[in-house]
């Protein structure tokens, strides 16, 4: 069977400028069209964290209805498996979900619910495509949704998909932490062809614009590094080390690596469990993020190579409750913008020696 519809093109939404916004709290506005459905049954199935454990996940799915037109809120899990354009094994992530996914799970292309008119991936759609992306997958306002990553990388793009539906002011989005302990647990899976869903009409939202880091804005956070009165705003980048310092090559042929003036490198692979790739625990995050230099007190800019593993690091800081979350942002663009857009005259990509 197939899915729905293909999705899309999608458009990027502009960003307000300057790091004074990463003071103001967000207010999202949702279009009024919010099915009366969301007030009766909203907390009915609400999980106790953002990060959600397989057997809770489990428990929650046999307890939500699976008749397309119940007007109860259901619980959804959202694949968003994604494997970067240099995998050694040429892996997809729409293949990986036909191998292994959890039973009546969607699949969230990174690839495609994005800014297709922009020459940087994966940035965010406007908001009306992306309510255009969430009808076609059968994803209703008030439904809980669980985003999940592939068996083979445990976490790694799930972040990136939440954090997008987060933005766009989706109520109840969690994260599974994650599906190769969902495997290794023994819970359900099915494989083979997409089962079809049936398309519904989702609110557009209002985009919370104060998640999101412009390049103007990181740019003059950059300039402005070490000069006396800056605000000090940290840029947090989730490149590997041999990435952020220059001695390796960028993923993306002819794209120059290095990093951001003052920007701290932080792996995201030193956020998960080596074995399970899964979070490590509040205190660990608290502890790495610590050891890093990272100012709970400062804010904070997340960023990678196209926006996706920044998302690991904000997700971490959350669940590390290391810093206020209205003063985090995640640079959409990261640094596949960066290195295209910058100026050589303007020392803003810095190698080690």
């Amino acid at each position: 069977m197939a899915s729905c519809a293909a999705l899309s093109p999608l458009r990027a939404s502009l960003l307000r400028r300057g790091a004074q916004s990463l003071r103001r709290p967000a207010a999202i506005a949702v279009s009024p069209r919010l099915p009366a459905a969301s007030a009766a049954f909203g907390v009915r199935r609400s999980f106790s964290s953002y990060l959600v454990t397989p057997q809770e996940l489990a428990d929650a799915l046999k307890k939500s209805p699976t008749a397309p037109n119940s007007p109860e809120p259901r619980v959804i899990p959202l694949c968003a498996s994604w494997f970067l354009p240099n995998d050694p094994q040429g892996r997809t992530g729409i293949q990986v979900f036909t191998e292994k996914r959890i039973p009546r799970a969607r699949f969230f292309d990174l690839d495609k619910v994005i800014d297709k008119r922009s020459p940087y991936p994966h940035m965010l759609p406007n908001p009306k495509n992306f309510a255009e992306a969430m009808s076609e997958l059968g994803i209703r306002y008030e439904d809980t949704v669980v985003v999940y990553d592939s068996h083979e990388l445990g976490i790694f793009s799930a972040p990136r998909a939440a954090w997008t539906l987060k933005v766009f002011g989706h109520p109840k989005v969690h994260i599974l932490n994650n599906f190769r302990i969902w495997v290794e647990q023994g819970l359900p899976i099915e494989s083979g062809n997409v089962w079809t869903v049936e398309c519904g009409t989702y609110p557009i939202p209002k985009m919370d614009e104060d998640k999101v880091a412009h390049f103007e804005e990181v740019r003059e956070i950059a300039l402005n590094h070490d000069k006396e009165g800056a605000e000090g705003v940290q840029l947090l980048d989730a490149r590997s080390y041999g990435r952020w310092s220059g001695k390796d090559p960028e993923p993306r042929p002819g794209l120059s690596s290095g990093h951001m003036p003052g920007s701290i490198n932080i792996p995201f692979d030193v956020l998960l469990d080596p074995k399970t790739k899964a979070f490590l625990p509040p205190d660990q995050l608290k502890k790495v993020f610590s050891e890093k230099g990272v100012d709970p007190e400062k804010p904070i800019v997340s960023t990678c190579g196209t926006g996706v593993t920044a998302c690991i690091i904000d997700t971490a800081l959350n669940e590390a409750n290391h810093g206020v979350p209205e003063r985090r942002k995640v640079y959409d663009g990261s640094w596949t913008e960066w290195a295209q857009r910058v100026k050589e005259s303007e020392s803003l990509i810095q190698k080690v020696e």
